[in-house]
């Protein structure tokens, strides 16, 4: 084949891989590993469009290129095919969402064959399939099983919290726990009935019921979690949500707060991306203070980090959701509360955080008492405040703090100033701790210093609280009130929940005739015939969250046809954890917590080798859309008008409406009127077009790629036209891997031209009478030849390593440039070459690698080619000679030649004696290896 036919060699070798299995990966304990993951996808009813593979090309690399290096590659791609959208898609037209999920699947497998991806499909892995997440359900019992020792600083098996509670009762325990759990002896807690031991282990267990305050979608029937909420609305449907205190399914993932921020030390990951799971966790040392209600025995605990403010208390702040509300609202006071509590119930955690301007909140009609000077501090409500955050309550300080400050300002609150350091406290918070302390009791003329030991004792003197640790994490709500989840391994006897016998997984999805909530607003589950656990004991009707597959399956994808265990200890021990992975950075504080959280756990039950599950980790930039415009004039909207549209040059002449145009009809930003019209004819049939020389040019924007834009461009579409190669090396030539760049197929010839240029090292250019000549030859190399090779072969390996394939394929095109100047056609630099850009373009080289004489199917496994320095060396220099300051010509000269002699051949040189002009020259500089200097 001398012609460079990219459908007919793509399709070729495609079909040959699949068929030979070529991708296919042994656990080889022989050979090193090298485990590299994509973030698997979930599989939408859209498909791919040409954002969606950057990352996956740059893995796709990568992995090439480690097999090249002599590694065990595994790279394996599946689907996390449990989501609210196929579930969606059911309720509207009631088609199971297994259906949809499947019929996506097989899209989106299509598309990603399509693009040469060197994926071990004999490990596919789906998050619904009942195969796959019987093991998701066998790491929750497991969790349920479990609970976390604060002395070994890990999880146990629950086993080892009888046995102390058997031998000495709940003295000594360190446990991360409930904050209402009982104290006994050795001899109470065995002589309590079996049930009421039982109920005291929920309160240890990893996994828990619990009341929470969640992100409660009513339109969609669920709880939803922060990351699914944007703006006080969900981010699928933009539905509103409210906050609910709900019964709901939760892990205690703030057991391994401490562990999980230390982690992040030894991982290579984004310093940017670190820095959001520290701020998620949010660890802060300081105090609990008790502050006593006046009038009442129950006390409001606050946490504080700086107890030296005590004294500056003017007000205490609870969230609209604290336990106490109604208890302390009065009579007169319960319409503006009821009122305010309802409106912050429309607010996301998220946003009510992330709003510092709004100043809002109401009195409850209630007083407590500062426990270190005994004044009466008036309590508010305001939704600035969490309930899951800390104790739910702000002991506030408004001359130190800016939200105090703006809230006591709107509601003429007092502002004490505490320290005579403290400046303007009249316009602005000032949270200095420089000075000595004034209105401060105890603690007056002390510096911070001084008075810490002060506060500390006194707190604990008079029991009124105790220094803590705390963190804004929040245990993970583990609950979805839908059908399309995992179910959770739960049955409940007399109100208690139990585990199914391990026998029974999976406990699959039963079939339901809507999947609605029941008209009594029970989760879809309740509406199961007949489904119950050995036919007595009522199910969990509530389903896993849409992390819970995803917080464990790159282990399944070491052994995923296993049905005894998750994986075989074998493959766990050989693979271990992620080199490499690469995935959106949207992930940051859901999936990279929840999976570091789970991995942490497994490591302690002694299930996996290592504490952390991803060595390193890339998030990808996004890949912009480049939407196009055309102008339609106002004038010409409405009803009986010919709609009339002006060419983006003449716009300005015009009062004229920009309306996104399909990107796909645009070319050259050259819009393609006929198939605009037809395409069109909501608005565009019998329109007139005021064209620029006689064309009609579109306007241009940058933005998010999306359907409603019309900037998705499909990469079926640029396969077709292209190639899968041209593809993938237009995709890693746009820009470095994070960051974020335009798509542009305008650009896309350029490359295209350069793998047809890289072709024609191998084949001669064919005419109309004969097909064009294979040119390559046994020919020694020369010395530039080399050179341009080695070149290459450096600067490829190094920019891989680094993740710099932007690059790379800049170096590829100078290396074939420089060879084809050369008319270098010697296999033994083309063939080195086609093994270096195998990892960029699998389809071209897999082809010439097979005309070159080799095995097919052998370049996936070939040796990636040494890079030799000898061929660097130069032998020659050439010399810029200057004649007063400007460079008159230039002379090669051996790298050994002395400055003598240089000397003597430049003022001997013809063009030298021309500008000499019969002159002698003052005198001549030769700067060793670098310019000539003639003074005159």
């Amino acid at each position: 084949m001398s012609e460079y036919n990219h459908k007919k060699i793509e399709e070729n070798w495609r079909a040959f891989w699949e068929k030979n299995h070529t991708f296919r990966t042994e656990n080889d304990a022989s050979k090193p590993k090298y485990y590299i993951l994509d973030m698997f996808p979930y599989p939408s009813g859209a498909g791919l469009h040409v954002g969606h593979p950057l990352g996956y090309i740059a893995s796709d690399i990568v992995t090439r290129y480690k097999r090249l290096k002599g590694f065990n590659v595994l790279h394996p791609m599946g689907f996390d095919s449990f989501g609210l959208p196929a579930e969606q898609y059911a309720i509207q037209t009631g088609q199971h969402p297994a259906i949809t999920t499947e019929e996506n699947a097989t899209r989106y497998i299509e598309q990603l064959k399509n693009i040469g991806f060197s994926f071990d499909w004999s490990r596919e892995v789906r998050t619904s399939d009942p195969k796959f997440y019987k093991w998701t359900q066998w790491i929750f019992m497991e969790l349920f099983r479990s609970w976390y020792n604060k002395e070994t600083d890990q999880a146990e098996p629950i086993e080892t919290l009888i046995a102390k509670f058997e031998t000495a009762g709940t003295y000594g325990i360190q446990a991360v726990s409930d904050d209402d759990v009982p104290h006994f002896t050795a001899e109470e807690w065995n002589a309590k009935p079996e049930r009421e031991q039982y109920e005291i282990t929920l309160k240890y267990r990893l996994t828990y019921v619990a009341d929470a305050v969640v992100n409660w979608c009513a339109a969609l029937g669920t709880v939803l979690a922060n990351d699914e909420v944007k703006d006080g609305v969900s981010e699928r449907g933009g539905y509103p949500v409210e906050q609910k205190l709900m019964r709901q399914w939760m892990m205690r993932i703030t057991a391994y707060a401490d562990r999980l921020l230390r982690g992040l030390d030894t991982v290579d990951w984004s310093d940017s991306l670190k820095e959001q799971q520290r701020n998620w966790i949010g660890k802060s040392t300081g105090a609990e203070v008790s502050f006593q209600i006046e009038h009442r025995v129950e006390q409001i605990k606050v946490f504080t980090t700086r107890l030296d403010t005590i004294f500056g208390v003017s007000f205490m702040v609870l969230a609209p959701e604290h336990e106490l509300v109604a208890e302390l609202t009065t009579l007169a006071q319960k319409p503006a509360v009821d009122a305010y509590v309802t409106a912050a119930k429309m607010r996301s955690e998220r946003d009510r955080m992330a709003d510092a301007k709004t100043v809002s909140g109401v009195f409850t009609g209630s007083y407590c008492i500062n426990p270190f000077n005994g004044e009466r501090v008036p309590i508010y409500l305001a939704d600035y405040v969490l309930a899951g955050y800390g104790t739910g309550a702000v002991m506030a300080v408004p001359s130190g703090d800016q939200r105090d400050w703006a809230f006591a300002k709107h509601f003429d609150l007092p502002i004490i100033p505490i320290l005579d350091g403290q400046k303007d406290i009249d316009k602005q918070a000032d949270n200095t701790k420089e000075g000595r302390y004034i209105n401060s009791g105890i603690i007056d003329g002390l510096t911070y210093q001084e008075a810490l030991p002060v506060l500390v004792k006194f707190l604990e003197e008079h029991g009124i609280g105790k220094a803590k640790i705390n963190f804004r994490m929040r245990d993970a709500v583990f609950s979805r009130q839908r059908y399309w989840g995992e179910p959770v391994p739960v049955y409940f006897k007399d109100g208690l929940p139990y585990l199914l016998d391990e026998q029974d997984l999976p406990l699959e999805l039963p079939p339901v005739d809507k999947y609605l909530p029941t008209e009594t607003g029970e989760p879809p589950l309740a509406r199961a015939e007949d489904w119950k656990y050995k036919g007595d004991f009522e199910y969990e009707l509530s389903t896993m969250p849409g992390w819970a597959g995803s917080s464990w399956y790159w282990y399944r994808y070491m052994d995923p046809q296993n049905d005894q265990e998750f994986a075989d200890q074998k493959a766990i021990d050989y693979w271990r954890d992620v080199d490499l992975y690469v995935g959106g950075s949207e992930h940051a504080t859901g999936h990279l917590l929840y999976s570091r959280f789970w991995n942490k756990f497994l490591k302690d039950r002694g299930y996996v080798p290592e504490e952390e599950p991803f060595k390193k980790l890339v998030n990808q930039g996004m890949i912009l859309g480049r939407s196009n415009f055309v102008y339609r004039l106002k004038e010409s909207v409405g009803e009986g008008k010919i709609p009339v549209f002006v060419s983006n040059g003449l716009k300005g002449q015009y009062d004229v409406t920009p309306l996104h145009v399909d990107v796909n009809i645009v070319e050259n930003d050259v819009l393609d009127v006929e198939t605009f019209i037809k395409t069109r004819p909501d608005f565009a049939e019998n329109a007139e077009f005021i064209l620029e020389d006689g064309k009609y040019i579109c306007g241009v924007e940058i933005e998010k790629m999306s359907k409603s834009k019309f900037n998705v461009v499909n990469p079926d579409t640029i396969v077709e036209r292209y190639g899968a190669d041209t593809l993938r090396l237009y995709e890693m030539f746009l820009g470095p891997l994070t960051d974020a760049k335009p798509w542009n197929t305008n650009g896309i010839d350029g490359v295209y031209r350069f793998l047809k240029k890289f072709w024609r090292l191998f084949y001669e250019e064919p005419t109309e009478t004969r097909p064009g000549r294979w040119l390559v030859t046994d020919e020694k190399p020369t010395p530039a030849e080399l050179k341009a090779l080695h070149k290459t072969i450096r600067k490829v390996a190094e920019d891989i390593e680094h993740l710099s394939f932007n690059t790379s394929v800049s170096a590829f095109m100078v290396c074939v440039n420089e060879l084809s100047a050369l008319k270098c056609n010697k296999k033994a630099v083309l063939q080195e070459l086609v093994v270096v850009l195998a990892p960029f373009a699998p389809h071209i080289t897999e082809e010439l690698w097979a005309a070159l004489g080799n095995e097919a199917g052998t370049l996936s496994y070939a040796e990636f080619p040494v890079f030799n320095p000898a061929y660097l060396v130069e032998d020659t220099i050439e010399y810029p000679v200057q004649i007063n300051g400007k460079v008159r010509t230039t002379l090669v000269f051996s790298v050994d030649t002395v400055a003598s002699d240089i000397e003597k051949e430049v003022l001997a040189n013809e063009v030298v004696l021309k500008w000499l002009e019969g002159k002698t020259p003052k005198k001549v500089v030769v700067v060793p290896k670098r310019i000539v200097n003639v003074v005159m």
